[in-house]
């Protein structure tokens, strides 16, 4: 599949240009192309040409059919000369998008310097069916070419394994030369500069933040790079840069090929960044080169990507240290389980990788890849033995069947059991045995386990909560933002009113979804809900459009709005209708502020569409699209090509 697109970005925050898929029938009886679309991106035409032939474009009719909440179906009527199986046809579609769920507009005051707007794309899972039209699902591959136009003092990065930068036309070109699923395709434009930290990669950040972020990284992400390498092969996609995006990226980091996007307010925290990076470079095996086919085997992405994330923490820190993250994230799983009703083998997997890199996998093909390995145990059906029955880990509900031997991370999680077992007595321990224990030597995870295990026990009598105040809350206070929300939840859940300017304070000063959310979350679940409609109506002009929306709805229980992702700031609201007015249709007058376009070899002159990623943390996983959702018989198969992206 090839993709020609052009894009504008004017002041009323719009893309405008067009699309070209270069697809080919495999078999015959073809007549209807389905794409994923989204109700923020508008059509305007529709055309087809077949390659090789001199007759003029044809235009082709089509409809858009409602599919879900989160996207729409473009049914296109294809000719009959389209469908013969092997002939290249082009098929172009013009288009206009606004504030769909993949893109995110930020005012220059919602960035971090506060100089310059800023727009990044977030497309995992569904959303960049708002981007641009394609086939939005994990199971579809293609390359692309992508080439940006814009103003003076903007820079433009993509999820690309090439680009260059032509300085007189003002356009960025990009090439993704491996195949990707339309997830992975992303943009970020704005203020930014960078700094290579190693052969291979660089940092890429807004000015003010990027020193910061250079010094926090070093050249650590070579050597997590050699390390995983020397694990699972060869790092098959040539560059592994970063970009760190404003408070307002709704998620903590993610692994778009090439260029990791990753919120700025990790940097408060040395061990979340190492964890949250690592994390995102053993994507670029699991998940990136190999996917999982339909979302609802995410794991085979997350699972083994978590896995080879703490393979490498180990090499590169020690066993002990990956321990007592395991522990954390093990006593955030159980919590989420509580929360929600409980309802060496693996040394194979470079030769895994080898076998499905640039593919989408199903569980069976893991299943059977590695049973392959090992005729012996599938002769003697061990998928049916107590502990290792298939079925049950993947499809049955509660906590897992065993957990992990973390004894060796005692060293590190015994003192944070030992310290927990004092306070849980439900009194205040003895001053000279606290002592003993100095949390301003502990890491960041060790006080984080250490308040995680004191939130479950939570409401704590209040000479507890007290004693706790005085020995630790101003240790907390200067420590990073993981610490401080987890000691603040417990100030809230416990209604400690001595502590309550310190919730205003950091409610003030941190904006984004992680830090945000679950602090509202717990003021309003216990009497502090009017001190939370308090400080949101003092900060809400600060926060993204998006979050905003989320916490009105936690605030005052509204539904919300689909129509309008990046709504204006509200007042506190009344019983009225909650949900943003909708915006007027998008002008193309104005194409000053950025030109994107994606195209072919065979047009490397046109203009530029649009892509749409989706946000992970505002829709939940669909197991189906449009694309898949045609009547068997009418629609029949195409292969895709290469995509190619140019203005």
């Amino acid at each position: 599949m090839n993709l020609t697109s052009a894009l504008g970005v004017g002041p009323v925050q719009e893309m405008s240009g067009w699309l070209v898929l270069d697809l080919v029938p495999v078999q015959p009886g073809v007549q209807t192309l389905v794409l994923d679309s989204h109700p923020s991106l508008l059509i305007h035409a529709i055309d087809c040409k077949i390659a090789g032939q001199q007759a003029p474009p044809l235009s082709l009719t089509y409809r858009v059919d409602p599919f879900t909440d989160y996207g729409s179906s473009l049914n296109i009527s294809l000719p009959a000369a389209a469908s013969t199986p092997g002939q290249l046809v082009h098929v172009t579609v013009r288009y206009t998008t606004t504030d769909g769920p993949a893109i995110w507009w930020l005012d220059s005051e919602l960035t971090c310097g506060q100089s310059r707007p800023l727009l990044f794309t977030q497309g995992h899972s569904v959303c960049n069916r708002s981007f641009f039209p394609c086939f939005d699902t994990p199971a579809v591959k293609s390359t692309y070419t992508a080439t940006v136009r814009v103003p003076d003092g903007v820079t433009v990065l993509m999820s690309a394994s090439r680009s260059s930068f032509s300085k007189l036309d003002r356009v960025f070109q990009f090439s993704m030369e491996f195949p990707v699923p339309s997830y992975l395709v992303a943009l970020v434009a704005g203020e930014l500069q960078h700094v290579d930290v190693g052969p291979r990669s660089r940092v890429w950040a807004e000015p003010c933040l990027l020193s910061c972020a250079v010094k926090k990284l070093g050249g650590s992400v070579e050597r997590w790079l050699g390390v995983a390498e020397q694990l699972f092969g060869a790092y098959l996609w040539g560059r592994c840069d970063i970009v760190f995006l404003p408070p307002s990226f709704p998620i903590v980091a993610m692994e778009n090929p090439c260029l990791t996007f990753i919120i700025a307010s990790i940097l408060e925290s040395s061990e979340f960044l190492l964890i949250d990076v690592v994390h995102e470079i053993a994507h670029g095996w699991f998940g990136n080169a190999v996917t999982n086919a339909s979302w609802e085997e995410m794991w085979l992405s997350e699972g083994l990507a978590t896995y080879a994330q703490r393979r490498i923490t180990t090499e590169a820190y020690g066993e002990a240290f990956t321990c007592l993250e395991t522990a954390v994230r093990l006593d955030a799983l159980h919590r989420q389980l509580r929360l929600l009703g409980d309802n060496n083998p693996v040394s194979k997997l470079q030769d895994y990788i080898s076998e499905f890199k640039f593919q989408s996998v199903v569980a069976q093909d893991l299943i059977d890849y590695f049973l392959g390995y090992f005729p012996e145990l599938k002769d003697a059906a061990v998928s049916q033995r107590e502990g290792l029955e298939f079925e049950r880990w993947l499809s049955g509900s509660g906590p897992p069947l065993f957990e992990p031997d973390l004894s060796a991370g005692v060293s590190l999680t015994g003192p944070v059991q030992d310290l927990c077992e004092l306070w849980r007595a439900g009194a205040p321990p003895d001053p000279q045995t606290l002592s003993t224990f100095d949390l301003s030597a502990w890491s960041t995870f060790q006080i984080v386990l250490f308040l995680d295990r004191m939130l479950d026990l939570s409401p704590l009598p209040r000479e507890v909560m007290s004693s706790l105040s005085s020995c630790y809350s101003s240790v907390f206070d200067g420590l990073n933002a993981e610490v401080q929300i987890r000691w603040l939840q417990m100030v809230v859940r416990n209604s400690f009113s001595p502590e309550l300017p310190r919730v205003r304070a950091f409610l003030h000063k941190h904006t984004s979804r992680m830090y945000t959310v679950p602090l509202y979350d717990d003021l309003v679940a216990g009497v502090m809900k009017c001190v939370a409609v308090e400080i949101f109506s003092q900060t809400q002009h600060r926060l993204h459009p998006n979050l905003r929306r989320t916490l009105q709805q936690i605030l005052f229980q509204t539904g919300s709005s689909a129509a309008n992702q990046n709504g204006p700031a509200l007042p506190v609201p009344s019983s009225a209708n909650q949900n943003s007015p909708a915006l007027p249709v998008p002008s193309s007058a104005n194409q000053n502020s950025l030109a994107l376009s994606v195209s072919s070899p065979a047009n490397q002159n046109g203009p530029a569409l649009s892509v749409p990623p989706s946000s992970p943390s505002a829709f939940t996983q669909p197991t189906a699209t449009a694309t898949a959702s045609a009547a068997a018989g009418t629609t029949g198969t195409i292969a895709l090509r290469d995509v190619n992206v140019s203005a």
